[in-house]
């Protein structure tokens, strides 16, 4: 069936007053979504104040149950749940679901940040506090600000997306004491020679940039590095985020 032809206003009147309602309608919209940016904040500040330490764990959504990386992710996640860690993820499925799971192994507190997109599904079962945010900027935030570092798993972009995000905001110093741990040298380490082959020797970046990325296959390497900023960090410390 041949799609519709557009309408197009017939005179020069009608012209007038459908841009008029456009413009009326685009400064309605854009006050709601000021409301809407408001709202998905208080929803996250509220729900996670007293969540204590916590570190957010990314990776692909598309990892299956029976991937070893799903049974590393809930593993790492339940023993940094031990440790006193509350567990922060995406709330999707793939790692996200393995390190909400390993959460509540420990009986750790497990946070699910949804995210509204045509094609995603819900949060996955293994989540005790569940937020579903519209924008990607406003959950960016809560990952950041109510985490001690990051656990970065294998992903695609949207994992690429976290991690350079918090690289930047740790490169500028808006956020500090702040590890970022790549977890699988298998996966990580070509985009770490990449870094210090490319970026760093053409002087994009600092050598500092590259060796504060930890690379490793250890989940004790994880909770070493996120123990020592700890220590150092000052009491009730948070980012500018």
């Amino acid at each position: 069936m041949t799609p519709p032809e557009p309408r197009h206003p017939t005179s020069d009147d009608e012209e007038l007053l459908e841009a008029e309602t456009v413009a009326i309608l685009s400064e309605y919209t854009d006050a709601q979504r000021l409301l809407r940016i408001q709202d998905e904040l208080r929803a996250g500040f509220t729900q996670l104040s007293h969540i204590g330490k916590a570190v957010s764990i990314f990776g692909s959504a598309r990892t299956p149950r029976d991937h070893p990386r799903y049974e590393d992710a809930r593993t790492l996640a339940r023993h940094l749940g031990e440790q006193g860690y509350a567990i922060i993820t995406g709330g999707g499925p793939g790692i996200m679901e393995a390190a909400n799971r390993g959460a509540q192994d420990a009986g750790a507190t497990s946070v699910g940040l949804g995210i509204e997109l045509p094609h995603e599904q819900s949060l996955n079962a293994y989540c005790d506090i569940g937020i579903t945010f519209h924008y990607f900027f406003t959950r960016k935030v809560m990952f950041v600000r109510y985490a001690s570092g990051f656990v970065v798993f294998p992903g695609g972009f949207g994992t690429l997306d976290e991690l350079f995000e918090a690289a930047t905001l740790r490169q500028t110093q808006k956020i500090r004491y702040f590890p970022i741990v790549l977890f699988d040298s298998g996966y990580w380490g070509g985009m770490v020679d990449w870094l210090r082959n490319s970026m760093l020797a053409e002087g994009y970046i600092h050598p500092a940039d590259v060796e504060s990325l930890l690379v490793t296959d250890d989940p004790t390497d994880c909770h070493g590095a996120l123990d020592a900023v700890e220590h150092r960090r000052p009491r009730r410390d948070r980012k500018a985020a």
